[in-house]
């Protein structure tokens, strides 16, 4: 890659607060990291974790904001409280803000409101937030991709005009590296601004950098000198998962320590209770690929398959169908009997027959006379009934 690339994506860090946060010793920020680790670096910017919260900009605001596609209307009066609601965003001299609109006439009302933060890369939708001094609330209209459109955010009321969703630690905990809380309370939604570090940093899966890169600098790369960052490939398989599980793992569980304390290499257990779930039961496939992927006979049968088998962390992620090639790194493609009508062409494409896109039933956006939901890979590998024709 050219230098003028490499400073560029260092800018973009910069920009996006993918530095080092206020007030927590021996964080460096990613910038420092990719001084020396340029491959992994600058291909980990373009993934779903690095990406998975933004602050508000040209580039990482979605959804059209041009006069005839940014309103969101209400189109059955009877289902809304809210005579004539309307929502409607806006570009104003390099921000965005979403706009609740009631009444008529004299009678119009509005509420508008910035949008600060972004959470989601996009590929499904992305859903906003908003500051109001210390307090961080989401705003009550998402965008999603498929179709291009406009919905009520996942967990608003349909028909109201609510700016009022307080976002807590636990939220934040999965979507950004960092944000210092002012309250002990799971439940606040207060917090230092300027803490804020956004999507999953390098530092957030090997730990705090400092004195990794201060060893660095003064030429002590001794067999001893990177024991002082955490590599994930060394930790035992169940900490290499916990990793992963930390934000993957559902929501089936209640926390047991304050949100951003998680240290990797660490049981999770230390951190948070799984709750008690019917083993029979089809779970939600929300955030939980790994407790899916743990009901697999694949990873039953393997004692050395991690979610690093199939993915790197540090590079774009692919098509689905791309990881069917890890599929036949085990099993033969003959052994399937749909082989036997379709012969050599399912080797193309394991994934959709034995980890289908299921919805789910947590991220549900009731809009006007639709609903939305969120559709996400399940990780249970199996044989699903009716996947394939035979």
């Amino acid at each position: 890659m050219k230098p003028a690339s490499i400073s560029s994506d260092v800018r973009a860090i910069r920009s996006s607060q993918h530095e080092a946060d206020a007030g927590r010793a021996n964080y460096v920020g990613d910038t420092a990291c990719i001084s020396c680790h340029k491959k992994q670096g600058l291909s980990y910017l373009h993934t779903s974790h690095y990406l998975t919260s933004q602050l508000a900009n040209k580039e990482s605001v979605r959804g059209s904001f041009q006069e005839g596609s940014n309103v969101l209307t209400i189109v059955d009066p009877a289902i809304t409280a809210e005579p004539f609601l309307y929502f409607k965003m806006e570009a104003k001299n390099g921000r965005y803000y979403e706009t609740a609109v009631t009444g008529w006439g004299k009678q119009v009302q509005t509420r508008t409101e910035p949008i600060d933060i972004v959470t989601g890369t996009g590929v499904r939708g992305a859903t906003y937030l908003y500051w109001q001094a210390d307090q961080l609330y989401e705003l009550p209209v998402s965008y999603w991709t498929d179709g291009r459109q406009w919905i009520n955010s996942p967990g608003y009321e349909n028909g109201s005009v609510d700016f009022s969703r307080p976002v807590n630690p636990g939220c934040l905990e999965c979507h950004a590296t960092y944000i210092r809380p002012l309250s002990l309370d799971p439940e606040t939604n207060r917090y230092d601004r300027n803490s804020l570090v956004t999507g999953i940093s390098c530092e957030r899966c090997h730990g705090p950098g400092a004195e990794h890169v201060a060893r660095q600098k003064a030429g002590s790369a001794s067999a001893s000198a990177g024991q002082e960052i955490l590599n994930p490939a060394k930790f035992s398989r169940d900490r290499q998962v916990d990793l992963c599980a930390l934000c993957h793992n559902g929501i089936q569980r209640e926390a047991i320590a304050p949100a951003f304390s998680y240290t990797p290499g660490k049981p999770l257990s230390d951190y948070f209770r799984l709750l008690q779930t019917d083993p029979a039961e089809h779970p939600d496939v929300h955030g939980n690929q790994v407790g899916l992927l743990q009901r697999s006979r694949c990873y039953e049968s393997s004692p050395n398959m991690t979610c690093s088998t199939c993915h790197d962390v540090h590079a774009k992620e692919q098509p689905a169908a791309a990881y069917s090639a890890k599929c036949l790194t085990c099993h033969q493609w003959q052994s399937c009997p749909v082989s036997k009508t379709k012969g050599h062409s399912i080797a193309n494409n394991c994934i959709d027959c034995h980890m289908p896109v299921e919805p789910t039933r947590v991220i549900v956006s009731e809009t006007a006379d639709k609903v939305v939901r969120a559709t996400m890979r399940n990780h249970w590998i199996k044989i699903y009934p009716g996947t394939g024709k035979r």
